[in-house]
Order: C-alpha cells, then structure tokens, then sequence
C-alpha cells in the first residue's frame, strides 16, 4: 500500500482507535479534545483527506481503500436458518411427533412375531398380517412429507423476506456530499470521511462530528436514556452518535465511525460477546442456581429500550437467566458469531475482542471509563425493557388474530373432547365384545394382537384430533397475508407489519393528512399581497417597489433550506422539478416567476455564513433566520398568516415605506385578504423581517447596544414588519374525490388533520368529497377541539365529551401533532359504536410518531415522510397518495375474505372428517376414513386448498360493503348457514353409503362384523372415500363465495392457480384411488364407480344453491362463531401474552389446556419466526442490527413511540401563541365554496 489512494497517501493522519476513543467524549470535554488534540473539526477533516466543502471524490478505490481502513457500514447479519434447521422446527409440532411415535409403535409391532403352535388353528387376523406395515409406514412418509414441505415453505418465504428486507434496506438513503454534489447514497455506502448534510427527522446512520449546525436538536435517549433533546453545535457538544435521530434544525457532519465500531455497534458486539460467554457459563454450571448470579456489564440486555408493540411476549427478557431464548437472542442479533468468528486482527471485520479492548484507549481527558458508560447505558435500556415487558397494547394483537386464537382455541377444546371419547369407545367396544360377549382371556400369545389393535386406536384418535385442529389455517393466513403484501407492493404500498395488511380490511376510519396525501403537493404561488396591492396574479417584478422587492426575494432565497431548489426544465412544455421542502419550492418558483435568480443571492450567503436558524416546526409554525450585516443584524421570518401578522408592527406601503400595522389593520386584512385566499383553498405565508441595529434606530427597527440574547426566541421574534403575503395552490389530486366517494361507500370515515388555515382547510375538505352535502359535519381548529374534550378543572380528555365531538367530526385545521394522537385516541378507545372502530392514520413528520403507532394502521409517506415516521408505520405509501389507501382496503378486505373463505371450507371438512371417524368409532368399530386418507384430505388438500383460497385477487365490489369491525363475528350467520348446510349433505351422503352403500353399488361391505388389526382394502369405503374427496373439492369451488352469492364461477378464469391446484388435486386423487393400494387403503374403482362418486361430488354444487336460497336473516343471531367482545378485546389488550403462540409460552398455555392449539400453530409460528427475519428488523432497533446496513432499521427507543399514555413534554402541545379564535362550523354542506368557484 505504498502508492498514493485518490492522490493522498494511503496513512491517514488519525488512526481508527483515535475515532473511536473521541467519540467516546461528550460535551466540553470533546470541544477541548478536537481543539487541543487534533486542531479543530477541519484538521481532523484534512488528517482524513476529506474537504467541508466538495466531500470526497466519490473515487471508488478511494471508497474501498477506507473501507479497508475503517470498516463499513454494515453489521454483517445473521445466517438464515438451514433448511435442517427448519425441519427441525417443524417437527417441534406435538401432533406430528404423536403421530411419529405412533406411526414406529406400528411399525414396530407389525413386525413382531409371535411363536405360534404349529397345532394352533390359522388366525383369523393372519391374513392381514402382511398389511400391518403398510399404515404405519404410509403414516410415516406422510408426516415426513408434511414437515419437508413445511420447511420448503418457511425456507421460500424466508428468502422472500429477505429480498423485502433488502429492498427496503437501499431503499434508505442519507444526503452526502461528493465531488461538491449533494446526492443521496444507501446508508450502507457511506464511509469514514464523508461529509453528509443532516437535518429535521433524519436518523443519523453513523458516528461523526459537526461541522456546521442551525439550532440543532438530538434526540440521544437510545444510547443515554435521557428523553431531553440534547442541543448540538460546534462551540458546546459537536458529536453525533448513530441511532440517534433530529428532532430540530439541520446541520452538516463529518462521518469519523461507521458499522461495529459507531457507538451502537460497539455496544452490539459487547451484548454479543457477553451473552456467548454466559451461555459457556451455564454450561459449566448447568446445576447450579442461575438466579442469583450477577451479570457482567451488557450482558442479556437488549441495545435499545422500546420494542415495538406486537413483540414482547413473545420474547420475553430474563436477565437472571441469560439462557433463556431472549428476545435479544431468539432474534439472533445478538450472537457472537457475528463477531468472535471472523479475523480477530482488525474490528472493521467485526472481531470483538478489539472492541473490547477499546477501554485500554480511553483518552486521559475523560472523567468516565468507557466500561462505566457502557454499563450506564445497558442499565438505562434494561430497565426501560423491563418496563416494556409488562406492558401489552391493543395493537399487539390484530383485529383478525385475536378472534383467530379464539376460534381456534374453542376448536382444540372440541376436537380434544372428540378424540379422546373416540379412543375411549373403540377401546371399550373392543373390550366388552372380546372379555365380556366372548369370554376370551389375555393370554400372551395374543399381546401383539391386542396391542397392536390398541396402537390402532390411538392412531384413529390423534388422526381425528389433528383433522379437528385446523392445520391449514395458520397456513392459508400466512399465505393469504404474504400473496397480499407481494401484490400490494405494486399498488405502491410497502408492507412493514403483516397483520397490518388484514387490518386495513377492517378500518372503519382514515385520519388523513392533506398536503402530499389528498393534495399533489406541487405547490405555486398563485396570489400574494405585496406592498398592500392584492395581485390574483403574478405581478411584474418591475411594478413592485424596489425596497420591497429586495427584501422579497432576499428572505425568499435565504429564509429557506438550502437543499430546496426548482430546477428548470430545458423544454418549456414540462414542469420545473421541485426539489426539498414543497412550499419553500412554491416561493423559489415565484421568484422564479419574478424573473429572478436565488442562486445568486445564496452564493452572496453561504449556508456557513448564517448567523442563527429558528427551524420551522409544530409549535412555531414558522422559520427564521438571522444574517449578519455590517450595521446589525436582519431577521427574516415565514410563516403561517395569522400566526406571523400578530407579531407585526409595521408593514411596507406600496412606496416600500414602513408605516404602523394596528390590530384593526390586521384584522382587515384578514378578512379582505387571507380568508378569501383561504376560502379558495390557497395556503397563506406571511413574510417579514426585523432589522437590529447598534447605532440610530428607524421606527421599525431595534437598537442594541449588546448583542441580542437570540436564545429569547420570543423577544427577537416580535416586532416585525410585514413585507408581503402570499396564496400557495396545492391542487386537490384528480383521482382523491373518487377514493374518497368509495370509502364512504365501504362504510369508512375520512377525516382530514391538517396544521392549515381553518378555511383553506374547509375549502380542500368540501373539494375532496370530505363534507358532502345534506350531511352534518364539525370543521375546528385545534384549540376548540381542545377545549371541547377536556375536563375545565384537570386539562384531562374525558371519553364521554370527546365521543360528542368525533362522530361529526370531518375536519381539524391548525393542529399539532399531539391533537392528531388525541383525536385517534380517542376514536380507539370509543364505544359509541357497537363494532368498535377501527382507525387508520396517515403521518409523514417526526412528531406523528405517536399516532402512527397509536392506530391500528399507520401511514407514512414514503416521498415527503421522515425517517422515525417511516419506523412508526406499518404500512409505508410510496407514492405518498390517497388513493393507495384505497387499494390496502381493498386488499386487506380481501385477505379478510380468504382466510374466511378458507375457514368455511375447512371447517366443513372438519366436521364430516371427524364425525365420520366418531360414529364409525361407534357403530363399526372403526373409521370409515382411515388415518392414511384422513391425512391426505388434511394435511394435504388443505394446504392445496389455502393456497387456492389465498390467491383471490381483489375486486372493486370488496368496497361496495360496510367493514367488519372490531366485535364482529369472524363466521357469520351466511358462512354458519353454509358450513351445516354442506356438511348435512355430505355426512347424509356418506351414511348413506357407509349402510346402504353396498346394497345400492351391488358391492361387497366392507365392513366388519369385529375387531380386526388391518382390514384389507374394499371397494365399499373406497367409495366413500373418493365421494368424500370429490365432495370436498366441489365444496371448494363453493367456498369461493361467502357473501350469499350465486355465481359460485364468477372471476375463476382470474385465479389460474385456484384452477390448477384443484385439478392437480383431482388427479392426485385419480391416482390414489387407482394407483394407491395398500398405502392408501383403497382399490380400484370402475368408470361406473366413478361416476357415481363425481354425480355425488357436484351434488354439493346444486346442493350450494338451494342452500343459498335459504333466507339469511331468519337464522338466529346465535349461529355465528369466532366474535371479540369489548371485554375480550380489553383483556388481549392487557394481557395479551396469554393467548401468544410463542416458544416461551407453550408451557403456560399448555397447562391451561390450549396446548392442542397452540402446537396445531406450528406452522403460524414457524412462519412467525421467518416474517421476524424481516419484520422484527423494521420493527426494532435490536433487529436493526441484523442487517446488511445498520441505519436502514433503526428503530431506537426514541422511534419506539409507545401507544399509550403520553407524558406532556412528549409531544409539544398546540401553541400558546395562537390566539387567533376558533371557529366551528356545523351546517350543511350546500353553503361550501366548490372547485369551480372563487
């Protein structure tokens, strides 16, 4: 490496252990170290080779050669489980281990022979005695079968997630400067020495030191557990860690550690190495008391506090006993072997023992050791987790898995119930016939007989309890879920949580924000009010005062971000492209517009030379920012109308002079000027400035005489004079209106939370469809809203004013984010409704994080959103439109209608299977079905059939019904009405033949009169049988229809995989019957045969029509299964874990006997652990680390914006500085300004 790298020597002037050990530092402590040490954040640039300026070249040598250096910025992931390994998981299933058992018990016995007297006459059981193995073994490879198929399933699906996971992974990108291009690179490219631009809402994705901030704000409590904002800049605290994310202001930061050796990844590879070591520790004292053993630092401690709801209990955190499957550990992000295993020379390959040695480096300037902090900081996060743990939200469970649960829990209890009783009859039956009628005696030669037909039983017994338990359930949910987030995709909606797909089908109401979502969000100026001249049009540049002109495009150009910009388009047929913050682009244009150019002014004005920034957010409603000047200082401010106007004194005259702006002179021009903006569904900016001055002051200007104490926001904002006003059109998007009118005719609430004007909120309302004419409605800013809901005497929400409010409800104008959580909230945890809503949020800012979680779904614009939003959601639009939540109704409604499409024909199948095993046990002495075919129709069809269910594409007439809700029984009375009217037929069907069938067919029966080891294949229950089979697939074609229609045939040309998996279930069992013999038990049939099985078969068709013709509404309210009453909902709210098919809580559950269920999940829950390979990594900052680049997941506690009660210096409330009135409006909608009027 002797040759120079990108014209520098391959030595860099700072070594990676000196980066790691300066970022160690904090506060003063790092100013006086970067000073005194290394000269100064530019020396440290230079000793990288590195310019503030141009960044890096972007060379690729260059790139790979630090890579080299100091490490990437990845965190080299986990190994997807082998396929061995998820064989493994799927033999955990207790049934198929049963039926394993029982299958070489068989075998076994079968092959056992007994010494025979050669005097003895031939047993009548002999000639069946070569077939003995024959079930055992069929019983056997089926259940091989099932778990390799199972495990090729999770193994696909797996691979499908990753690829997700992947994609979201570069999907993430940070702004960087490179060859003095600002450009947005995957967050796993960036590497040490970049210069990267930071601002509002970004997650930082590395360890580096500022260069250059304006009011910059961090949020560290990830790394410190303090929820403060921690106030950043060069002078005071210049390092940024990663994990951490920007509440405030913006800044630009030197990249100095990336990957393992960032402070998160330092402490990942400690969490790591100690719980390797704790698990060699129990080993060696696996007999002793592990309880009261203390931990070394970091161990069994996840990195971050908050893990998202959803995932707790089934994790859960044992600190006392790090052997346990932790959440930290099932999720295999911390694990040595990411670390331990690889080159121990160098930690940029992930060895930690380097990492730990990093407290052998620690500077003499700091006052705590690294290992004091890391403690500090694992403390922090334990305790945060353990206080996680306990609590359990409504979120956690799914409106559709908890009625799910208890639905199939009640099947476990029945189909236990029926088994059992089955197993105890034959046994009994066997007995009295052979001990009691016959008068026979055990003796020892005839053991192997009796034990084998006692094997034989038990057989029959498991093989109706696993046909009672629906296996193929969880895996037609699953299926139904992934087939739906594949397709969504393409409908611009990226899943990030499973069940959020289901849940949309539910939502009984959108909360919607209205900028980007329900407006295009290409924002222009339209009207401004320059000089107190009204211009409906843009004006000339040269008609305008150029006192006032000046000032106009000077505090456009400077008050602004500088990584907003208006690109021109070479062809003047296309738009100007808009890049950076929508509305600072719609001033860029007008100044555009104005002939102007606000390059130059901002080449005058480097970002570098600004004084001070007051950054806009929710509580200002404004931006300011500071210049210096040779006389003072000047002040530039933008902002909302009427927020801005109050802090006026003065305002420029169309002579561009100042002169006095009184209370009454704002007051008219609201009302001649901003409201008839407003009713036109235009945006109102005000801007303003102040000029300071050290020597003689002017009327409107401030003299000092010491520099202005800036940190008094509210004094150096006040003041002002006004230089202009001006109206920004945000077209209303042409396909919202019709979104919209479908979801009012799904039974969906739209609602629209928006921080503008109540009027322009009004207008845009009314031109959406939102308020509709002849409909009471309540349009109200957030104050109002405020006042109305809470307690006078406490300031608290009381539910019982609040449900006075919502239901009209269709417009909050001037709200903050904490209205938005409020106002969810609340509609949540509303019983005004009998069904219970369930509501869905849109939200695209840092501070709507909270009501993103706090939904059942939650939005996040994929375009305008902010990282923490984006981590805050379930579902990301990437497109950011309205109509895209359509389509995830449209989908949700549709998986809703698979897995009940799939439920009515599986729980008809269930319901013959086992009764026909039952009464069989009861009359015959055993099974008309036997286990071998009991299985295939199972475990086989079933999984066929809910792939065929699964794979029902969405229709527009999903949007033509009222949602289900959150109460609603999941079997309604139509499906109830179905399930017993098919299974009537088809158990009076094979009755039929089972008594009669023999007679009628002029076959011989099959069967017998006693207790036999293995009856030999008849042709008699061949038949019933295949009528069974044939029955059940004609059913299935039934079960495509659940909502009483007719056309059972509608849309099947659409679904090509329901048609090849039903024929290729009809020929497999062609070839059963034909070809199957002995392992099936069956025997051939003749073409006469088999037409009377397929005339049986499409009976059940012709039999689905005159079921449908039964009136619906006369059947009892009774006749529905699988409802969620508030008081269940409440307690899966509370205690949510009881019911989890987690590892950690089979026990439990077993023991309160839903063990049958709970082990019937395996495959939900082997599907479970493969959707966390994806899933748990966009959910949580411990997963995020089981990544190919660290920042792209990282959900921090920070992020892990909790859904229940917020603490009031979480969110900022609505700003005391608006006094502007409220006014609520609740009239008819003829009275509203439509699109074609002024």
């Amino acid at each position: 490496m002797g040759d120079e790298v990108d014209g520098h020597p391959p030595e860099y002037g700072i070594t990676l252990e000196e980066l790691r050990d300066l970022m160690q530092i904090k506060g003063a402590d790092a100013v006086e170290t970067i000073s005194k040490k290394y000269g100064g954040v530019l020396e440290i640039c230079k000793k990288l080779y590195t310019s503030t300026s141009e960044g890096l070249s972007g060379n690729p040598v260059d790139l790979n050669h630090r890579r080299e250096v100091f490490g990437s910025n990845i965190i080299p992931p986990k190994p997807p489980k082998s396929f061995l390994q998820l064989v493994w998981d799927a033999l955990q299933d207790v049934t198929l281990i049963i039926l394993l058992v029982a299958a070489i018990i068989s075998l076994a016995l079968s092959f056992y022979k007994v010494p025979k007297d050669p005097d003895a006459e031939e047993d009548v059981h002999e000639s069946s005695d070569e077939a003995g193995w024959i079930e055992g073994l069929a019983i056997l490879v089926a259940v091989i079968v099932v778990v390799l198929v199972t495990a090729f399933n999770d193994w696909r699906k797996e691979k499908q997630f990753r690829g997700l996971q992947s994609k979201i992974e570069h999907e993430h990108k940070f702004s960087t400067i490179r060859a003095a291009e600002v450009i947005e690179i995957p967050v796993g490219e960036l590497v040490v020495g970049d210069i990267c631009l930071v601002k509002y809402g970004d997650l930082l994705p590395s360890d580096g030191v500022l260069i250059q901030c304006n009011d910059l704000k961090i949020d560290e409590s990830s790394l410190t557990g303090e929820s403060d904002h921690v106030k950043k800049s060069v002078e005071c605290d210049p390092i940024l860690l990663s994990g951490t994310h920007v509440m405030e202001g913006s800044g630009k930061m030197l990249i100095t550690a990336v990957g393992i050796n960032s402070q998160t990844g330092i402490i990942f590879a400690l969490l790591g190495a100690s719980n390797q070591d704790d698990k060699e520790t129990k080993k060696k004292k696996k007999g002793e008391e592990g309880g009261a053993q203390c931990n070394p630092p970091g161990q069994n401690v996840p990195l971050l506090a908050n893990e998202p709801e959803g995932n707790i209990d089934n994790n859960k955190v044992n600190t006392a006993d790090s052997g346990k499957k932790a959440s930290h550990v099932s999720k295999a992000w911390l694990n040595k072997s990411s670390f331990s295993d690889s080159d121990p020379s160098n930690i940029a390959t992930g060895n930690s023992n380097n990492v730990l040695n990093t407290n052998e480096h620690k500077a003499g300037s700091h006052k705590k050791t690294l290992e004091n902090q890391k403690e500090e900081k694992i403390e922090c996060v334990e305790k945060k987790e353990e206080e996680k743990a306990k609590k359990v939200t409504r979120k956690e469970k799914s409106v559709l898995q908890s009625k799910l649960t208890r639905l199939a829990i009640q099947i476990g209890y029945a189909g236990t119930a029926i088994a059992v009783l089955t197993v105890v009859i034959l046994v009994m039956k066997f007995c009295i016939h052979e001990f009691a009628v016959k008068k026979e005696v055990w003796s020892s030669d005839k053991t192997t007989i009796y034990l084998e037909l006692f094997v034989k039983y038990f057989i029959i017994g498991v093989t109706v309890l696993v046909v009672a338990v629906p296996e193929g359930l969880p895996l037609a949910v699953t299926l139904a879920l992934a087939y739906s987030v594949r397709k969504m995709m393409f409908d611009n909606n990226l899943v990030r949580h499973l069940d959020a797909c289901e849940t949309m089908g539910n939502a009984t109401a959108i909360c919607s924000d209205k900028t980007g979502t329900l407006t295009t969000n290409r924002m222009t100026v339209v009207q401004s009010y320059i000089g107190c001249i009204h211009y409906k049009q843009t004006p000339n540049f040269n008609d305008i005062n150029p006192a006032i002109s000046n000032l106009l495009i000077h505090t456009i150009a400077i008050n602004s971000g500088y990584t907003s910009k208006v690109i021109l388009s070479k062809d003047s047929s296309t738009l100007p492209t808009q890049l950076g913050n929508k509305t600072e682009c719609a001033l860029l244009g007008f100044v555009l517009d104005l002939g102007q150019d606000y390059d130059a002014l901002r080449e005058e004005t480097p970002v570098d030379k600004i004084y001070k920034i007051y950054t806009f957010n929710s509580v200002r409603k404004s931006m300011s920012t500071v210049l210096k000047l040779e006389d003072g200082f000047r002040l530039y401010t933008k902002g909302a109308s009427e927020i801005v106007l109050k802090k006026c004194d003065f305002i420029l005259g169309h002579d561009g002079i100042p002169k006095p702006f009184s209370l009454q002179d704002q007051e008219d021009m609201v009302a001649n000027v901003i409201e008839p903006m407003a009713n036109y569904g235009l945006r109102t900016l005000c801007l303003a400035f102040k000029h300071f001055v050290h020597g003689p002051a002017k009327e409107n200007e401030t003299h000092y005489d010491e520099e202005p104490n800036w940190e008094k926001e509210d004094e150096i904002i006040r003041g002002l004079t006004c230089i202009a006003v001006v109206g920004i059109e945000d077209p209303v998007r042409s396909e919202v209106p019709g979104a919209i009118k479908k979801c009012q005719e799904a039974g969906i609430t739209v609602r629209m939370v928006t921080g503008d004007n109540v009027n322009t909120a009004r207008s845009i309302a009314a031109k959406c469809g939102i308020l509709r004419p002849g409909e009471e409605f309540l349009v109200i800013e957030g104050r109002e809203f405020n006042h109305r809901i809470r307690d006078p005497a406490t300031g608290e929400v009381k539910q019982e004013l609040f449900d006075q409010v919502w239901p009209q409800l269709r417009v909050l104008a001037r709200s903050s984010p904490q209205d938005k959580y409020t106002l969810v909230k609340g509609i949540i945890d509303s019983r005004v409704n009998a069904n219970r809503e369930v509501v869905a949020v849109t939200g695209d800012g840092t501070n709507d994080g909270p009501a993103l979680k706090k939904a059942d779904v939650g939005f996040a614009m994929g375009i305008s959103g902010t990282d923490v939003a984006k981590e805050a959601s379930d579902i990301i639009l990437t497109d950011d439109n309205f109509t895209s939540i359509v389509k995830a109704v449209m989908w949700g409604r549709n998986v809703y209608d698979s897995i009940a499409k799939f439920l009515q024909f599986q729980l008809t199948v269930n319901v013959v299977a086992v009764l026909v095993a039952f009464f069989g046990a009861c009359t015959i002495n055993d099974s008309p079905l036997k286990a071998i075919q009991m299985l295939w129709v199972n475990l086989i069809m079933d999984t066929l059939a809910s792939l065929a269910l699964a794979t029902e594409l969405p229709t527009e007439e999903l949007l033509k019904r009222k949602p289900y809700g959150r109460t609603k029984a999941l079997i309604s009375r139509t499906m109830m009405k179905n399930i017993i009217g098919h299974a009537i037929y088809q158990l009076t069907v094979i009755f039929v033949l089972l008594f009669g069938g023999a007679e009628i067919l002029d076959i011989d029966s099959g069967r017998i009169e006693e207790a036999e080891k293995h009856a030999p294949p008849s042709q008699h229950f061949t038949i019933i049988f295949n009528t069974f089979v044939m029955m059940t697939l004609f059913n299935e074609v039934n079960s495509r229809k659940i909502h009483g229609q007719r056309n059972i045939l509608s849309g099947l040309r659409r679904n090509p995989v329901f048609v090849g998996i039903w024929v290729g279930t009809l020929i497999s069992q062609i070839i059963i019957i034909e070809l199957g013999g002995f392992a099936f038990s069956t025997k051939g049939l003749s073409l006469e045969q088999w037409l009377w099985c397929l005339f049986l078969g499409i009976g059940a068709l012709l039999w689905g029509q005159i079921i449908t013709t039964i009136p619906t509404h006369k059947l009892p309210h009774l006749c529905t299964w699988g409802t969620s009453s508030d008081a269940q909902l409440d307690m899966d709210a509370i205690d949510g874990a009881k019911l989890d098919a987690s590892p950690e809580s089979d026990d439990h559950v077993g023991r309160r006997g839903q063990i049958l269920w709970v082990r019937g999940l395996t495959r939900l829950q082997q599907q479970i652990r493969v959707v966390n390979a994806f899933q748990m990594d966009l959910d949580s900052h411990l997963d995020s680390y089981d990544k190919r680049s660290r920042p792209s997941v990282a959900s921090l506690p920070s992020l892990q914006l909790r859904s229940g009660p917020l603490k009031k210096n979480n969110l900022p409330s609505s700003p005391e500085t608006d006094e502007c009135p409220s006014k609520p409006w609740l009239n008819r909608a003829e009275s509203i300004p439509y699109a074609d009027e002024p």
